[in-house]
């Protein structure tokens, strides 16, 4: 019961790839949307699944509820993995909405933070991940997500050489 959420990640992953793969026939223009796939489909097995990763070793959690931490912020490694975690997330909001602001993808980060956080807690208690919901990888996330966002802004103007008032910084 516990690799359900494993197993529909996987299964929902394999679906849109066949998608891509055959209504994208340029391989130039499959790129990005495969790298995303790619991307998106280890932060979902990363954040809501069993298995962790420690930076060192792959390990399988034991089954439980997890833990929840509302109140203290941790600056330990952990957090600065979290943001590393989601600036490609951050980054590819930004390519798929580049009409949104990086001011607006503050309060944007903060959501989907508290939503991943959410569902860990959600999955914890339903299939027994043993997952720490925690304020502290909100907070990661969110700033790991503005830091993506502004990446791209930064790649926009450098690579893609569009003038500043055109790209939506506030």
């Amino acid at each position: 019961m516990r690799w359900i959420p494993l197993i529909s990640i996987l299964l929902v992953s394999f679906l849109i790839l066949i998608y891509i793969t055959n209504t994208i026939k340029d391989f130039n223009k499959r790129k990005l949307p495969l790298i995303s796939l790619i991307y998106l489909t280890f932060l979902g097995m990363i954040l809501f699944t069993p298995v962790s990763f420690t930076g060192t070793a792959v390990y399988i959690m034991p089954t439980g509820i997890g833990q929840l931490n509302l109140h203290h912020i941790y600056y330990d490694l952990g957090f600065i993995e979290n943001i590393i975690l989601t600036v490609p997330l951050g980054f590819l909001i930004k390519k798929a909405f580049s009409e949104i602001s990086v001011i607006s993808m503050i309060p944007l980060g903060v959501i989907i933070g508290a939503s991943i956080e959410t569902m860990q807690y959600y999955l914890s208690h339903t299939f027994l991940i043993n997952r720490t919901s925690d304020i502290s990888d909100v907070v990661a996330n969110a700033a790991g997500i503005v830091i993506g966002a502004t990446v791209m802004l930064f790649y926009q103007y450098v690579v893609e050489k569009k003038p500043l008032d055109k790209l939506s910084v506030r």
